[in-house]
């Protein structure tokens, strides 16, 4: 019997043991309840309580986040859209966190929400589809004005989803496609009007090629006709220079032979009348001297 009181003791003095000591780890904190009274946050590291004393409530420092469900919103000019979005979070003030509200996730998410409907209750509908960005600055800035006094601090709100009516997804998707199709033509003159251009470029290119080389042609023709007729001129030139040189040994009597040659020459052609010019006939007295000269001797 006085084992098992023994026991007994040893047991209980363990279990008190137990739950008296405490590792909290880095990313945790524990706020202590002494006789009900907060004697702040501690860790981390080895914690010891004092048994029916001391009351720990555990805190994770580390960032979360909750998940806002689908919400029905009205917008400034009537419309109705249904938007969902993530909150992220973090505790900076464990002893706030605990003293200063019962559940702060769930807090923050009907916080939330009701500022949600108020923002996009001051928006149109094109403004709520288009300028995500500036609703999620919005609510990060009102969300973490109130939650600032738990010890919470607001990271991020990052919205999720925006559905609008089922009649303006119609009409938004009838403007994405006439979008489109202005785009497709845009596109499709402007290839257009690149070929027409680069095909009037390609032209006067052409043009431009073709003239150049006529007028290469031309020159270089002109170049020829001028060298051939310096070339017949030059040879000209020394044709007479060269009967000039032989001129001047001709005497007389070889010129009277040629004469009579000439004469020869007409008297075979086919005509029956002759102009003589009288020329010729002064030419033919040296020759009419030298036959008149045989026949004395």
């Amino acid at each position: 019997m006085d084992l098992i009181i023994i026991a007994g003791l040893v047991l209980a003095a363990i279990v008190v043991l137990a739950s008296a000591v405490r590792i909290v780890p880095e990313y945790r904190r524990i706020v202590i309840f002494r006789m009900g009274r907060s004697k702040g946050s501690v860790g981390p590291g080895i914690i010891f309580l004092i048994p029916f004393v001391d009351r720990g409530v555990m805190v994770d420092l580390r960032e979360v986040f909750f998940d806002v469900p689908p919400q029905t919103c009205i917008t400034a000019d009537n419309a109705s859209v249904s938007i969902d979005f993530l909150v992220y979070d973090k505790v900076i003030d464990p002893e706030r966190s605990v003293m200063e509200v019962e559940d702060f996730t769930g807090a923050a998410r009907g916080l939330a929400i009701t500022t949600l409907r108020a923002v996009v209750g001051a928006m149109d509908l094109d403004d709520v589809l288009s300028k995500r960005d500036d609703i999620n600055r919005i609510l990060h800035e009102k969300l973490d004005d109130v939650t600032d006094r738990w010890g919470i601090r607001v990271m991020a709100v990052e919205i999720r989803e925006v559905v609008p009516p089922r009649d303006i997804q119609e009409a938004m998707t009838r403007q994405m496609a006439a979008e489109r199709m202005r785009r497709a033509t845009v596109t499709e003159a402007e290839g257009h009007r690149e070929a027409a251009i680069t095909r009037a470029n390609g032209e006067k290119q052409s043009i431009i090629l073709r003239a150049e080389g006529e007028r290469q042609s031309t020159i270089l023709q002109a170049e020829g006709d001028r060298e051939a007729a310096m070339l017949r001129a030059q040879g000209f030139a020394l044709a007479l220079d060269e009967i000039f040189k032989v001129a001047q040994g001709v005497d007389s009597k070889t010129m009277t032979l040629q004469y009579l040659e000439a004469l020869k020459a007409l008297g075979e052609g086919a005509s029956t009348k002759f102009v003589i010019p009288s020329e010729l006939l002064n030419l033919a007295q040296p020759l009419v001297a030298n036959a008149k000269r045989a026949l004395e001797e």
